[in-house]
């Protein structure tokens, strides 16, 4: 699953509940990825209980129909992340992606202290979940590997393309995959070596992102894009998913836990039918 494209789709809500059919009807439109990442920072994980995690992942798992689901699990406390942890694994997730998250700035060593915890309590591959937008936490080159070697680490998802891919690499056990995201810089990390493409947009608009992903030229592919990947810089991979499914009549209007809310931005609508993907 560790290769390709991953979408990561967000979780629709209807009347503050995730709204399974709305759900299953974004990934139906998934088949030709290599894997869905649930629950990301895209699936609005951090805002939802530990039940409606469940019914989304739950919801995931059945739709997609054979493709390896990734599920997140992070959350404030360690504990916490354990329930999340061995809920994925109970309701059949194939690897779990992993973000520190924390109120008070987190130092290395209790970083390290998380995943060691986590990869004892299951027996699922994690993904290391690099996301200091989000988190507030940024990870070294060296605290990737040192977390690697804790056995049970199968990819690590890195904001953007690495400065030194195979410096990084060289620091990582064999097999580890590097996998990058941010959809801007997709189409420079596969070209750069990377092995996989984490993009929120395939969560909604697959075809567009492995077009690019499967191309000759993907960097000229993405450049097509360019509007697109400037919208969601803007507003967020979550936002600009959340509107391009309330357009294409996939989720109710306001689908997003409060507070967050649905951008009202018309260019979103433009660069759609620029590319071809909304009528009218």
């Amino acid at each position: 699953m560790f290769h390709g494209v991953s979408a990561f789709p967000l979780t629709p809500l209807r009347g503050d509940r995730v709204d399974r059919p709305a759900l299953g009807r974004i990934i139906d439109r998934l088949s030709g990825v290599d894997s869905i990442g649930a629950l990301g920072s895209t699936g609005a994980a951090p805002l939802l209980s530990r039940d409606e995690r469940a019914t989304a992942l739950g919801t995931v798992i059945e739709h997609a129909r054979g493709i390896p689901v990734i599920a997140g699990i992070s959350a404030l406390r360690t504990r916490d992340v354990i329930d999340l942890a061995r809920d994925a694994q109970h309701l059949g997730a194939d690897a779990l992606l992993l973000a520190p998250m924390a109120y008070q700035p987190l130092v290395a060593d209790e970083v390290v202290g998380l995943f060691d915890t986590v990869l004892a309590a299951v027996d699922l591959p994690v993904v290391i979940y690099d996301n200091p937008r989000t988190t507030r936490f940024a990870f070294t080159p060296e605290l990737y590997g040192r977390i690697a070697a804790l056995g049970g680490i199968a990819a690590i998802k890195v904001p953007g393309v690495p400065a030194d891919l195979a410096g990084t690499r060289a620091l990582l056990p064999p097999g580890t995959a590097v996998g990058v995201s941010g959809d801007g810089s997709g189409a420079a990390g596969l070209v750069a070596g990377c092995d996989l493409w984490f993009s929120s947009i395939a969560g909604i608009l697959p075809e567009a992102v492995l077009g690019v992903a499967r191309d000759d030229d993907p960097e000229a592919r993405s450049a097509a894009l360019a509007p697109l990947w400037s919208l969601i810089a803007e507003h967020g991979g979550l936002r600009v998913s959340a509107a391009v499914a309330r357009l294409l009549g996939l989720v109710a209007e306001e689908c997003l836990p409060a507070p967050l809310r649905v951008p009202e931005d018309p260019r979103i609508a433009a660069a759609l039918r620029a590319l071809g993907l909304l009528d009218g």
